[in-house]
């Protein structure tokens, strides 16, 4: 019930446009997202690396309703390639295709994310986009630009696609992206879908989380698992052990500000930990989104609101 609550609510656009623009709501935004700037994701990146944590960078924002602000939002994701280049950054970047345009045309959207594509193949070390997952009416077509842009020529290993184990048709999602070689992030997902689609139990959720974990980790392709359950992170070491997986074969991704502890146990333990590092001043659906995902996080909350 909380959980659907808080997803309901990450919807509620008068709610957005109330929080975005308080002090309180951008107190409560500052554990989970990294500042509003390019600058301040920068910063936050350059201190997780020297803390031995790789990082994927997160212009928050969607839906966007025009062609030119597509655009903008490409040329921003373009500047940080530049910038992760520069810096020498242990970065990459994730981006969602709503962001790049898709509801405007589709085309455009394509065209915005084959050229940062493109852009992170050329560069030394090549680099790699994410393809963010979002709702169900978004499944289908992010999967069919994500194998698009896997099949340029030069560009298949710079580009990944994202899978929600919440989602009844992920297994089959799955077997078509190892099949062409497509590097996958597999999360439980975050947004409300209707039963018929979507696993609606926890128990189900992770149950079929692990049994996608379990392929990607045979599959011989770099993968990340991103969860924050320790109870699968340490169902992942143990089938890693027992295949004899290589603990560089593959990597743990957490959200930025969330199980910080763990991170860095996972990292001492010789296991590679990537950090999701969201900015940008679109942070209210994100914040909403991670609170329905992980309810304890709103004591959490509560808490550092009474700290000065």
């Amino acid at each position: 019930m909380l959980r659907a609550s808080l997803i309901s609510l990450s919807e509620s656009r008068t709610l957005r446009a109330l929080a975005e623009k308080s002090s309180i709501g951008q107190r409560m935004s500052g554990r989970f997202v990294a500042g509003t700037q390019v600058e301040d994701a920068l910063r936050a990146a350059t201190v997780l690396n020297q803390a031995g944590l790789s990082v994927s960078l997160d212009n928050l924002g969607e839906n966007v309703s025009t062609a030119e602000e597509a655009r903008h939002s490409a040329q921003l994701y373009d500047r940080l390639l530049s910038e992760i280049s520069a810096r020498g950054l242990n970065a990459n970047v994730s981006l969602k295709l709503t962001h790049m345009g898709i509801d405007v045309d589709p085309q455009l959207a394509y065209s915005n994310v084959v050229g940062l594509v493109e852009k992170a193949a050329a560069m030394t070390p090549k680099n790699f986009v994410r393809v963010d997952m979002e709702g169900s009416p978004y499944t289908q077509r992010t999967l069919d630009i994500v194998h698009q842009l896997h099949r340029q020529a030069g560009s298949g290993a710079c580009v990944g696609a994202v899978i929600q184990s919440y989602m009844r048709r992920s297994e089959d999602d799955v077997a078509k992206l190892l099949q062409d070689g497509i590097r996958i992030r597999l999360c439980k997902g975050a947004y409300n879908e209707p039963a018929e689609i979507a696993y609606q139990k926890k128990s189900e959720v992770d149950s079929n989380y692990v049994r996608l974990m379990r392929m990607l980790l045979k599959s011989g392709i770099y993968h990340g698992l991103a969860t924050h359950d320790e109870k699968i992170i340490r169902e992942a070491q143990a089938f890693a052990s027992r295949e004899n997986i290589s603990r560089d074969a593959f990597e743990f991704q957490m959200l930025y500000g969330i199980r910080r502890d763990l991170q860095q146990s996972l990292l001492r333990e010789g296991w590679r930990m990537r950090v999701y590092v969201p900015f940008g001043t679109e942070w209210y659906p994100y914040l909403m989104r991670r609170l329905a995902e992980r309810p304890a996080n709103l004591l959490f909350v509560a808490r550092n609101l009474l700290r000065k």
